[in-house]
C-alpha cells in the first residue's frame, strides 16, 4: 500500500488508500470490502464503522481524489496564467501517480451513478475555470456556442490521455506521462484552448 502523510495514518486513511489502489486495479464492482480491509491490514468491520458501506467508501475516495486536485489549484501563485497553471496541475497530479490515473480511468468508464456524479463534479470545476478565464479575457471573448462546450472540451483534453493511455502509448516513442512529455502536451493544450476558446472567429477559421 502506498505511504500516506504522517498526520493521516489512521484506520480510516489506511482503508481509503487501500480502496484507491484496489479500485484502480480491479474496478469498484470487482473489489470487496473484505479485500480492502485485508490490504489495509484491518478488520472488515472497520469499513462499516468508518464509511457505512462500500458505496460510502467509494464516496470518500472520490472526495479525497478531488480534494487533492483542489489543493493543487488553491496553491497556484496569485496572478499566474490560469490555463498554464491548470496544465501544470494536471501534469503533477496525473503524471506522478499511476494509481490515481488508474482509479479515475476505472470510475469514469463505469456505467454507474457514481461515475456520472464524479464527472459532474469535474465538469462543475471546469465550468468555474472557464468562467474565470472568460472574465480575464473579456466577457464577450467567448461565443455562446463555444462557451457551452468549452468545459467539456477542457476535460476531454485533460482526461482523454488518461482514459486512452493503453491505446495511445504504443503509438508514442516516450512514456506519455513522463514529465517532459507532459510539459509538451500541456503547452500544446494551452495553445489550443486559448485560441479555440477565446480567439476571434477569424483566428479560429484561419487556424
Amino acid at each position: 500500500m502506498r505511504a500516506v502523510a504522517k498526520n493521516d495514518l489512521t484506520g480510516r486513511a489506511r482503508l481509503r488508500e487501500a480502496a484507491l489502489e484496489l479500485f484502480a486495479e480491479r474496478g469498484f464492482e470487482a473489489t470487496s470490502t473484505r479485500a480492502v480491509a485485508a490490504a489495509a491490514g484491518l478488520s472488515p468491520a472497520l469499513v462499516t464503522k468508518h464509511f457505512g458501506s462500500k458505496e460510502g467508501l467509494r464516496a470518500a475516495v472520490d472526495t479525497h481524489v478531488l480534494d487533492r486536485i483542489g489543493r493543487e489549484l488553491r496553491e497556484l501563485e496569485p496572478g499566474a496564467e490560469l490555463m498554464a497553471s491548470l496544465g501544470d496541475v494536471s501534469a503533477r497530479v496525473f503524471g506522478a501517480d499511476p494509481v490515481l490515473r488508474g482509479y479515475l480511468r476505472q470510475v469514469l468508464l463505469e456505467d454507474s451513478e457514481a461515475s456520472a456524479a464524479l464527472f459532474e463534479r469535474l465538469l462543475s470545476g471546469a465550468r468555474v475555470e472557464v468562467e474565470r478565464l472568460a472574465a480575464v479575457h473579456g466577457s464577450d471573448a467567448m461565443a455562446a456556442d463555444v462557451g457551452e462546450w468549452a468545459p467539456f472540451q477542457m476535460l476531454c483534453l485533460i482526461l482523454g490521455p488518461l482514459l486512452l493511455e493503453r491505446v495511445m502509448q504504443p503509438n508514442l516513442d516516450e512514456p506519455m506521462f513522463a514529465p517532459e512529455v507532459l510539459a509538451r502536451r500541456s503547452a500544446a493544450n494551452q495553445i489550443l484552448l486559448m485560441r479555440g476558446f477565446f480567439g476571434s472567429a477569424e483566428e479560429a477559421k484561419g487556424g
